[in-house]
């Protein structure tokens, strides 16, 4: 008898769960950054010998850590890095102004790194709204402490 009500119950079961649509994930809307957000991190000197070099090192605040792997729409301009091989920086300021022409700080600056396909050409000083994934870096010299990856062009 028992064996008789298990199968019924999971034929049960199976016919209700055939029955009921799957709900889509809802996906949620990208967070707004600002510069201003950014601006939530210490540097400290550090040594890295790999270049024999003093270099800032990010120690990045609460605001900063709660958008680190989330979709974030920003709003800056271009600086072409190596347009051919789609190398751009977003910066808060122009490039004349920017981290490495002027006085800002490191934390005015992030890599983008564009969707796979995109073949978007821009040009120095371009004013534009991107969103992306935020990914924060303290590790690696060679890249910059804020990275969008894919970066798609919002407007």
């Amino acid at each position: 008898m028992k064996i008789k009500s298990l199968l019924v119950f999971g034929v049960l079961f199976l016919a209700l769960s055939a029955a009921t649509p799957m709900k889509k994930p809802v996906a949620l809307p990208a967070e707004k950054l600002t510069w201003d957000i950014l601006k939530d991190v210490v540097f400290k000197k550090k040594w890295y010998p790999q270049e024999s070099i003093f270099m800032l090192y990010p120690t990045f605040g609460p605001a900063v850590k709660k958008l680190e792997n989330k979709e974030v729409i920003i709003k800056g301009y271009v600086i072409p890095v190596d347009a051919a091989t789609n190398m751009y920086v977003l910066s808060a300021f122009p490039y004349s102004q920017c981290f490495f022409c002027g006085g800002a700080g490191p934390e005015s600056v992030m890599s983008l790194k564009p969707k796979k396909g995109a073949s978007h050409k821009y040009k120095t000083d371009e004013m534009h709204t991107f969103k992306g994934k935020l990914k924060l870096n303290a590790d690696d010299i060679y890249e910059m402490n804020y990275i969008l990856e894919e970066a798609d062009l919002e407007e």
